[in-house]
């Protein structure tokens, strides 16, 4: 049998709300993955040492605040500086779609806005994921 998808659901920086992001944790290991859920308010440091102690297959980031063009390149900053650079990152929240093109040249894989079903995020990984 093969080894389930292991998934890394992170909140960060300094956004307190989290609903969303649990949500999609939830659905995520209600398709089978086996889910990690950070927390509120992690540092891209914090997130990359979690992803890489778990040896994650995705990271999947959800942010509010506005901050995301300086934290999710920061996070795949840090992830090739650990040689982590197989994991697959996608990013999820209120992210203008303005910004995402930005973020995708930086190596997220998609962002999901508000209203994304879940299902899309799920047979997004399960098409892209790299299995190690």
């Amino acid at each position: 049998m093969d080894r389930k998808i292991r998934v890394l659901v992170a909140k960060p920086g300094l956004d307190g709300h989290d609903r969303g992001a649990k949500v999609v944790a939830r659905a995520m290991r209600d398709a089978g993955m086996e889910v990690i859920y950070t927390g509120l308010r992690q540092t891209p440091e914090q997130i990359v040492q979690a992803a890489v102690q778990e040896d994650v297959d995705v990271l999947a980031m959800s942010i509010l605040s506005g901050a995301h063009n300086h934290l999710f390149p920061r996070v795949m900053e840090l992830l090739a500086d650990k040689g982590a650079s197989d994991v697959l990152v996608v990013g999820g929240g209120v992210i203008p779609e303005d910004d995402i093109p930005f973020l995708e040249s930086k190596g997220i894989a998609a962002v999901f806005g508000p209203g994304t079903p879940t299902s899309a995020t799920i047979e997004f990984i399960k098409a892209n994921v790299k299995r190690r």
